[in-house]
């Protein structure tokens, strides 16, 4: 007899209001009402391995800055660009997650983060391939009034037809710091 089979991982069990088991992510969804209409993998970002170049300028503006700080007396200066480097190249080395991304009946999804179709204003599809393709959501929070998701594999056709009965669309023009982001790759 293999008990083995029979028992399911601890993150894959969920238990809904009446007491039942759901195992599948699309059992959940179900039990909360969503329906997936499109879904695909992906890194959450676009991973862009530097070279050591690029390290090498980085490195050196910042002791600049540092240096500048130090000369000028200003120490708790001097520490904050220490750290900002140290927690920048941890960040920059860092690998994305691989996540799930779902459009449903109730919102978009991007891994357990869901973005429900009331709050989103707009959506706008940036696609200028083999680079560009990403998702963006207008949901017009203070902090974050966007939000981009890469759309991978997926026909942005179909991805903009199943968005348009939700939401409407309007086209958005890439922030500086997407701009930014694309040319220092980062």
């Amino acid at each position: 007899m293999d008990l083995q089979r029979d028992i399911k991982p601890k993150s894959q069990v969920h238990i809904n209001h009446t007491g039942d088991r759901l195992t599948s992510p699309h059992d959940i969804m179900l039990e909360r009402g969503m329906e997936t209409l499109i879904h695909w993998q992906g890194p959450e970002y676009e991973h862009y391995p530097k070279e050591k170049f690029w390290y090498a300028g980085a490195t050196l503006i910042l002791s600049a800055i540092v240096i500048y700080a130090l000369v000028t007396n200003s120490p708790i200066m001097a520490i904050t660009f220490v750290l900002v480097g140290v927690v920048g190249y941890v960040q920059l080395e860092k690998l994305p997650r691989v996540l799930d991304f779902k459009v449903t009946t109730d919102g978009v999804m991007a891994g357990n983060e869901i973005y429900k179709f009331d709050n989103i204003k707009s959506f706008w599809i940036f696609y200028e391939p083999p680079h560009t393709k990403i998702l963006s959501l207008h949901i017009g929070a203070l902090l974050t009034p966007y939000i981009h998701i890469p759309v991978h594999q997926i026909d942005p056709v179909k991805l903009r037809e199943l968005l348009m009965d939700f939401v409407p669309e309007v086209k958005q023009e890439p922030t500086l710091v997407d701009t930014l982001e694309r040319v220092l790759h980062i």
